[in-house]
């Protein structure tokens, strides 16, 4: 039996009498608190830095510019909902490159994918220059950003401890282990930044009618928004936060830009504040993808730094 009530910020909180999701939903409530780059500069690198992203259409309308769709296979040179991310990387001496649909490569970005992604094609994902093209020189990708899109916050119920990693059930436990898993492929690559950003939240759908509110409830129905969207929020922030994923990893080459508390708000919802369709289209609206845009190039020039790809201005390189 579920129930719904909300929390603060108009946020709302899952209240179940399965023990599982009891403990996830207290723990998505929480202040969550990322990690602090602040001790590293973020000004534009010295050299360039190249950077490959795989996914799906939501990434990329964040790199593309504001504009008619344009463009094949979720690589759009310009697109409606452009957040002109791709122009404020090169401008900061990024080189970027993109693996979306219609690639080995960018194919799968579902959670479950990751892993045998990295842990199978890794030499390709650094390899590569365009979809399923190598760079012709033997040069090699210094940075991967990766990306599942928003179907991936449609979680289905806390699951079991401790999960497991190749899923199929969307359950937080599983998506947990998942992750887990991937700590040690990115360990064999410490000369590689590797960016998660993470998965894009759900639109939260139009308002519906008081009398339609009361007739679900009195049916005792619930929608999938109210049961999924407490345990996104309770996944990512295990995701982002300093004592979630990355707690006593030691990995200074993975960061995580949490594109999902960005564009709900910081924490105003659980399901997006930037949605498109009139409130029905998950795929993140122009304005949202250019404040995530902003926020990306500065948090990314302090992690290259700590990832010791360029050295601190006015220090010795590392």
């Amino acid at each position: 039996m579920l129930a719904l009530l909300v929390g603060a910020g108009g946020a709302a909180v899952l209240l179940s009498t399965t023990e599982n999701d009891r403990k996830l939903v207290a723990m998505s409530t929480k202040v969550v608190q990322r990690l602090d780059l602040s001790g590293y500069a973020d000004a534009s690198p010295d050299r360039p830095l190249r950077l490959l992203f795989i996914h799906h259409s939501c990434g990329g309308q964040l790199l593309a510019a504001a504009g008619p769709d344009v463009g094949t296979n979720a690589i759009y040179t310009t697109h409606p909902n452009g957040g002109g991310l791709r122009r404020c990387l090169e401008q900061a001496g990024y080189e970027v490159h993109e693996a979306a649909y219609g690639s080995r490569l960018g194919e799968h970005t579902d959670l479950f994918d990751w892993l045998p992604k990295f842990r199978e094609q890794m030499d390709q994902v650094l390899a590569c220059e365009q979809p399923d093209s190598p760079y012709r020189d033997g040069r090699r990708n210094e940075i991967v950003a990766f990306k599942s899109c928003f179907p991936n916050n449609n979680f289905v119920s806390a699951g079991t401890p401790p999960g497991n990693p190749n899923g199929p059930e969307l359950t937080v436990w599983n998506a947990k282990a998942a992750f887990a898993a991937l700590l040690d492929e990115f360990r064999k690559y410490p000369r590689v930044l590797y960016v998660c950003v993470t998965a894009p939240p759900l639109a939260p759908g139009a308002p519906q009618p008081r009398w339609k509110q009361l007739a679900k409830k009195l049916l005792g129905r619930r929608s999938s928004r109210s049961i999924s969207a407490p345990l996104a929020r309770e996944f990512n922030n295990w995701l982002s936060g300093e004592d979630g994923w990355l707690k006593d990893s030691q990995l200074t080459n993975l960061v995580v830009f949490d594109y999902y508390d960005l564009l709900t708000g910081g924490g105003e919802a659980d399901v997006s504040c930037y949605p498109t369709g009139g409130g029905f289209d998950s795929h993140p609206s122009r304005e949202g993808n250019e404040k995530a845009a902003a926020a990306f190039v500065p948090f990314l020039n302090r992690a290259v730094r700590r990832a010791g790809l360029v050295p601190q201005p006015n220090s010795a390189s590392p």
